[in-house]
């Protein structure tokens, strides 16, 4: 079973390493890599060009993560046969190579040098179909804090500290345990210069039309 878990992984990488965020703002003329947060996530494309390019850029960073996770779900069973129709198999190991993979892949995409976005859409999407719980909260927590403070990264560190933490509160097993946990980190990490913007009181703050 391991190919089959690193074919997932490397489908996965590919598909979240797409960049729709530079794309969609270079059919603008606007290099997102070179303005704003030079971050080419849903949330500086909407910072740049707006809410309409930024609301398809961020369902698309949702959809890398959902079609991730869900493609070894409903390939393995096919391919593998009676092999693949363990529970444990399915949701623990292809799921999550298919989450995993493609956070990686927006973070570090290889059409862009290596360079990504903070993964928070795309660990949303993955997450939803593998623990739909732990992301409600997640998603409630974003909402209340971004419009409480006005910050999205203060909010998407929020929501990822609830996602690291909540799953072993409930009952999803090691495995995914781990994952939602070492995924919410790497999030957190990613803001790193968000929080130290934070701590200095130079973020980025919303305003509220």
């Amino acid at each position: 079973m391991i190919t089959p878990i690193l074919l997932t992984v490397a489908f996965a990488y590919v598909l979240g390493s797409l960049p729709f965020g530079y794309w969609v703002a270079k059919r603008k003329g606007v290099n997102i890599l070179e303005v704003g947060s030079k971050n080419p996530g849903a949330t500086n494309v909407k910072r740049v060009l707006g809410k309409g390019p930024g609301n398809v850029v961020f369902a698309l960073d949702v959809c890398k993560g959902i079609f991730a996770t869900i493609t070894p779900l409903i390939v393995f069973p096919i391919v593998l046969g009676d092999s693949a129709r363990s529970g444990t198999f399915l949701y623990d190991l292809g799921g999550v190579a298919g989450v995993v993979g493609a956070v990686l892949g927006h973070s570090f995409s290889c059409f862009l040098g290596f360079r990504g976005g903070k993964g928070v859409a795309t660990a949303a999407g993955g997450l939803l179909m593998l623990m739909p719980l732990p992301c409600l909260v997640a998603a409630v927590a974003w909402v209340v804090t971004f419009f409480a403070s006005r910050f999205v990264s203060l909010a998407s560190i929020v929501a990822a500290a609830i996602i690291a933490i909540t799953p072993w509160f409930l009952s999803f097993g090691m495995t995914l345990n781990v994952m939602a946990t070492l995924l919410g980190l790497l999030v957190i990490v990613r803001h790193h210069a968000n929080i130290s913007r934070l701590m200095a009181g130079t973020e980025h703050r919303w305003d509220r039309k």
